[in-house]
């Protein structure tokens, strides 16, 4: 049963747009790197002081999986693998490695680079550095957490309870998926569970620092990349080197204040879906947007109790068909893929492409197969890092807040605090404070109508949270943007990364 399950700050598909030419990679099998003489902390030397031996796992690709501790806080601590792959820079001398983080929390880095080598970043990037990615503490191929099977997916993130919204009938039946939902990921992972906190991700960012051989951390963070690496810039600050984040996070609001700006942001490029749905041949729409708002509100409503049918014989819930809305609203490039599913479900009254859009969101194949644990590894991460207060007055001040700042969608992130009240272990310290003092400009990258990471978050990370940054404005929609061709965004970026210059002010660019 799905209630109110929100992946926080999920990653942009698009980000992967393709482009032009592709260069040629080196595929010549590397040295054993050995490890700076870096100061490690105290009892993990060895793990600091470890051999990693790429190996050849595609045409310019190497592979290597890096013991870190399980938790930092024992030097005894068992160890855990991080899955680290990278493509070889197309030039002989390449300028060092770039750690990537493509967001989440839960979204693998290791698949992104294994299956985009040719469209990561930018074409000069590419032709000068190693591109580096990783499986973050409990994600995909690094020691991972598992919670569900498909089925049982199916129903927790697809399925109604069969009361009302809302009602102490429905919240009960909610406790109660998401209490076997913990506890079977506890079952099924361990003690690792407590342990995939993004502080303790930072510090094996740091681990795999060393263990390539730079002095300084090079890194690209996309969303919930951007929170790490603000992370690992405030434990490491004089370790530092080029750091970028796009769509980036402020990592300073409460849980609730973050959900409360978040679906807001949704609510805005809903809106503005809706004022450019008439460019969209299938646009179902009238073109007066509140008239066009209450008509998804309706809709909504009535599959609360009413789903749709699919030609796949599942049916499109309530909680199938919100996945598929908040899905394209990601890129305005999938706004066309909306305007279809609307105009099918409205008029054919049927929900095919709604499910396929929820589908591709929480990762799920047509066979029934979730290709990756980013749902469990979400929830795990998060519930570590950030909670909500669920004492009952706090979230129905929560949920009457949700319904004031976004109206068609606010109704459907309430109760938000449940997914993390019954988490069998508690949170974790996270700094006291983020600012990263003493470390190097850090580039923060916002887009003016991101919907998931809302450029405000970036205006404060890069002006009043970071001691020293520089904020990079894109006009336009969509959640992140550098490597999409846009030269105004990625020509200094990469010029960053080369030389470690910026411009003398925000190139403040973009569509409008």
């Amino acid at each position: 049963m799905k209630h109110n399950l929100r992946l926080t700050a999920l990653l942009a598909t698009s980000a992967l747009v393709l482009s032009g030419c592709v260069a040629e990679t080196g595929s010549e099998t590397p040295e054993p790197i050995a490890p700076v003489a870096s100061p490690a902390p105290p009892g993990f030397e060895s793990f600091y002081n470890q051999i990693v031996e790429f190996e050849s796992c595609g045409e310019g690709l190497f592979c290597a999986d890096i013991e870190v501790p399980m938790n930092w806080d024992d030097g005894q601590s068992e160890p855990i693998t991080i899955a680290t792959i990278y493509r070889q820079a197309d030039k002989k001398n390449a300028a060092g490695f770039i750690l990537f983080n493509p967001g989440g929390p839960g979204a693998s880095g290791y698949d992104w680079v294994k299956e985009s080598s040719q469209f990561l970043g930018t074409k000069k990037l590419r032709e000068n550095f190693n591109l580096l990615g990783f499986d973050p503490r409990g994600v995909g191929r690094s020691s991972a957490v598992k919670c569900l099977s498909d089925s049982e997916y199916d129903e927790f993130l697809y399925g109604v309870t069969g009361f009302e919204l809302g009602s102490d009938e429905d919240i009960a039946a909610a406790r109660s998926a998401i209490k076997d939902f913990s506890q079977k990921c506890l079952d099924n992972t361990g003690d690792l569970l407590g342990h995939v906190d993004t502080v303790s991700a930072a510090k094996d960012m740091d681990l795999i620092r060393a263990v390539v051989g730079e002095e300084k951390l090079n890194f690209l963070g996309y969303s919930y990349g951007s929170f790490l690496g603000t992370t690992y810039a405030t434990l490491f600050p004089d370790r530092v080197g080029q750091f970028v984040l796009d769509g980036a996070i402020d990592p300073t609001v409460s849980d609730e204040q973050q959900t409360l700006i978040q679906i807001e942001a949704f609510e805005n490029t809903l809106r503005a879906f809706l004022e450019n749905c008439d460019t969209f041949r299938d646009c179902p729409f009238t073109g007066s947007v509140e008239t066009d708002l209450r008509t998804i509100k309706q809709f909504f409503l009535a599959l609360e109790t009413n789903p749709l049918p699919t030609q796949s014989g599942r049916e499109l819930t309530i909680w199938a068909a919100v996945t598929g809305l908040i899905m394209p609203l990601y890129s305005e490039s999938y706004w066309g893929y909306l305007a279809t599913a609307f105009d099918q479900a409205l008029n054919d009254e049927t929900g095919d492409i709604f499910l396929v859009l929820a589908d591709q969101y929480n990762d799920r194949s047509e066979d029934g197969s979730y290709g990756t644990n980013l749902i469990a590894a979400n929830y795990a991460i998060s519930c570590l890092d950030s909670r909500s207060s669920t004492n009952i007055f706090s979230m129905k001040r929560q949920n009457s807040a949700l319904i004031e700042a976004a109206p068609t969608l606010g109704r459907y992130w309430q109760f938000g605090a449940l997914r993390c009240e019954q988490w069998p272990f508690e949170l974790k310290q996270s700094p006291d404070s983020y600012s990263a003092e003493g470390a190097p400009t850090i580039l923060v990258i916002g887009t003016t109508g991101d919907p998931a990471t809302p450029y405000s978050q970036a205006v404060a990370l890069a002006g009043k949270i970071l001691s020293n940054a520089f904020l990079l404005t894109y006009n336009g929609e969509g959640h992140t943007i550098y490597g999409q061709q846009v030269a105004c965004v990625d020509n200094p970026v990469d010029k960053f990364f080369l030389t470690g210059e910026l411009p003398d002010q925000d190139p403040n660019c973009g569509a409008s």
